[in-house]
């Protein structure tokens, strides 16, 4: 209030009164309301996958998912999804350890061609990320790439909300770039931050936790690359939160672990809006034939996101589950 002069208090003193509440109603929607979407990766891996996403928005916390152009069970998950028109259904681009949409002879510079399997990505991420570092992937096919698969999902009448890259691919600034392109492409408004808010994160959580050391640790170094996002990002004017959680979380080993971990980041959480990624399923024969790491963890979590418990945390702290659908609205309507 210091850049009033004196005299506008005296005289118009009911004025400024009206002026600072208003102030105060923005400032707690934009800083201190905290709001989180629960985003649900990997739809349309397998049929067990789809269900329990659904079943985790239906009767859980779930508010979001992002599906797999080129998953095994894309026409089963987008049959659940046109059923379920109150789930916000992103694209979940993949980049490694999956298949082309595009013909494979025009995204060559994106497959392991010397591999035992060269029409597919890289499976490695140590490779894939040290390729995208190099720039040793063609933009062109990059672009066309993200575009085809995101154009496979709006060809089926569903809205693609927003977007991500299974591994969280985009971290990097050649296939974040990529991605901003295609979005603008395609008329996609938002995209996933995959920035993890270090405060929220202290290292005495991961005391005792030898397993999580080396995933948490690449979380702080990746940390790096959050400027460069952010200024990308807003210059392409796109939408994104104000970060992630459930990277270094998830498919912690011990029973209980992804939740005893969530809890205390949740009650951590800094205010804005925030995107926990999340991994349901159900550990079945279709799942053991998938390349995944996550198995016995997808369990836990569909038994987390569908608990009382976990809502009724939520509520205790104040924080608001919102879709990536209701995510774009609203910020929307704060710029207007």
């Amino acid at each position: 209030m210091s850049r009033f002069p004196s005299r506008f208090f005296v005289r118009l003193g009911s004025v400024v009164l009206v002026a600072s509440t208003r102030l105060l109603q923005f400032h707690c929607y934009t800083f201190w309301v905290r709001k989180l979407i629960v985003n649900a990766d990997d739809f349309g891996l397998t049929a067990g996958v789809n269900r329990a996403i659904v079943e985790t928005h239906t009767a859980g916390v779930v508010s979001s998912t992002t599906l797999m152009a080129n998953g095994l069970q894309f026409d089963d998950a987008v049959t659940l999804a046109r059923a379920t028109p109150s789930l916000s259904v992103g694209c979940h681009v993949v980049l490694v350890d999956g298949t082309p949409v595009s013909p494979t002879h025009t995204v060559d510079t994106l497959r392991a061609i010397r591999s035992a399997e060269p029409e597919n990505f890289y499976t490695s991420l140590s490779a894939f990320a040290a390729r995208a570092t190099l720039g040793g992937f063609d933009r062109d096919q990059l672009v066309d790439e993200v575009v085809a698969q995101i154009r496979k999902i709006q060809s089926t009448g569903l809205q693609v909300t927003h977007l991500d890259t299974h591994k969280h691919a985009h971290i990097f600034p050649e296939i974040l770039n990529a991605l901003l392109r295609a979005a603008r492409i395609c008329g996609v408004r938002a995209i996933r931050n995959p920035i993890v808010p270090i405060k929220a994160l202290p290292a005495r959580l991961f005391k005792g936790k030898p397993h999580l050391w080396k995933r948490y640790s690449q979380v702080r170094v990746l940390h790096t690359f959050a400027r460069h996002f952010l200024k990308q990002t807003k210059r392409a004017g796109l939408l994104t939160p104000d970060g992630v959680l459930g990277v270094i979380e998830t498919g912690a080993s011990e029973s209980g672990g992804f939740s005893s971990l969530l809890r205390q980041t949740l009650a951590a959480l800094p205010d804005g809006t925030w995107e926990l990624v999340c991994h349901p399923g159900y550990n079945d024969a279709d799942l053991a034939a998938v390349n995944t790491r996550l198995r016995d963890s997808r369990d836990e979590e569909r038994r987390l996101l569908t608990s009382a418990e976990l809502r009724k945390f939520l509520d205790e702290q104040k924080i608001e589950v919102i879709g990536y659908r209701e995510f774009a609205q609203q910020s929307a309507e704060s710029r207007s």
